[in-house]
């Protein structure tokens, strides 16, 4: 039910947006990209001629069939919407796995509503398919947890690989989660495990990195978009005011492309322009870092991120709709997670860790936080299904004939 509820909704967001071309952002890449690669040039750059590895390869590879059909972008966005919608039973399965089918219920039908999980679904971007591979990843996680052999530490290093390659900073999540069975197993059989998972991720991005390594002059692990994105954040118009712990492409104008210089050399200069400005201006650095982080959560720059949004293509109304709704999960979610941090803390707090050093390392806007989003979800129905009044109530619906036959 909560399913074909948030179905109903991500397709009708679908037909808005069904003909809405795109805005020069991050989508434009991922679409050129699907619609190069569906023609045989794989993997190239999309205004000029050369290779290309702005994001890791997975999002635009699952964008890759819809590009042969007519109306590309609208199919395109199809492909996203089909990713949102499968997210929803997948959170309630976790749900489930994490604490019972009161859990289940309440996290599907907030998954099928939350705007920031909607809000994305029918945009040309990575984050659908993203949050669709965590939280496979967290199901993997909790399966490796209870069993803890090597089958459920291959599937774990798999997913996460697979997270990592559709965007870049998931790869964060392979040590996170190999940490699994750290105090409740004797270290040796640990380390055991945590060494096969480490080498599944390496094993399933090796053949990326390996085609890179026959196109760019400098490595590239996952893409070279590492670069720009840590240039972008690391100027005057981001260290202060009201852009402050923000991205913006003014910081990219001083920049000019060398003669025969590719995007992996192009990159490394950037980072190392990015990292003499952040020596530099060393002692404002804690005070960007910190507004780095509140703006991921969302308590500063509140126009400025609505702005970015907009900017992406997501409504204006529907960005505040996400800001007030994250203002009343995420307390909720803490409160459900410290409440279960003995039994699954671990698993649920690694998407945090990886989006808050994410975030203080380059800048803080909500594309970056869709990786949490569904660790708020599934932890605000624990709190909710804990409390009494949310037990009275969830009986009360449970128990309701219609309900029940539905639900059946």
């Amino acid at each position: 039910m909560a399913t074909v509820l948030g179905a109903v909704w991500r397709i009708a967001m679908l037909i808005r947006r069904w003909n809405l071309g795109l805005v020069f952002n991050d989508s434009v890449y991922y679409s050129y990209q699907a619609q190069h690669n569906a023609h045989g040039e794989w993997f190239r750059l999309v205004f000029t001629n050369g290779p290309g590895a702005e994001h890791p390869p997975l999002a635009s590879l699952l964008m890759t069939p819809a590009s042969l059909l007519p109306h590309v972008v609208s199919w395109q966005r199809a492909t996203s919407t089909l990713l949102g919608i499968a997210v929803i039973p997948l959170i309630a399965l976790l749900g489930l796995r994490l604490g019972g089918r009161r859990v289940a219920i309440i996290a599907a039908f907030v998954a099928a509503v939350y705007p920031n999980l909607w809000i994305n679904d029918s945009l040309v971007m990575s984050e659908p398919a993203a949050v669709f591979f965590v939280v496979l990843a967290l199901l993997c996680a909790w399966r490796f947890q209870q069993r803890f052999d090597y089958r459920s530490a291959i599937m774990t290093g798999g997913v996460v690989a697979l997270a990592a390659l559709t965007r870049s900073e998931l790869i964060v999540l392979a040590p996170l989660l190999a940490l699994i069975g750290f105090r409740a197993q004797a270290r040796l059989e640990w380390l055991k495990r945590a060494v096969v998972t480490l080498v599944v991720v390496g094993a399933v991005i090796a053949p990326w990195m390996i085609y890179n390594a026959t196109r760019f002059d400098a490595p590239v692990l996952l893409s070279v978009n590492e670069g720009i994105t840590i240039l972008g954040s690391n100027c005057d118009a981001t260290y202060g005011g009201p852009k402050m712990g923000g991205w913006l492409t003014v910081c990219l104008n001083d920049v000019v492309i060398q003669p025969d210089e590719d995007a992996s050399q192009l990159s490394r200069r950037e980072h190392q322009i990015a990292v003499r400005y952040m020596r530099e201006h060393v002692r404002r650095l804690p005070l960007v870092v910190a507004a780095r982080l509140l703006r991921t959560a969302d308590l500063y720059g509140l126009d400025d991120l609505v702005v970015i949004d907009m900017a992406d293509q997501r409504g204006r109304i529907q960005s505040w709709s996400g800001i007030i709704s994250w203002w009343i999960l995420a307390p909720l979610a803490v409160v459900g997670w410290w409440r279960n941090r003995r039994r699954c803390g671990w698993i649920l707090i690694a998407p945090a860790i990886s989006v808050f050093a994410t975030a203080a390392v380059f800048y803080g806007a909500h594309r970056l936080r869709a990786p949490l989003e569904p660790v708020v979800v599934v932890c605000a129905a624990m709190a909710i299904a804990g409390s009494k009044l949310g037990q009275r109530f969830i009986e009360r619906v449970l128990n309701h004939p219609r309900f029940a036959a539905l639900v059946d």
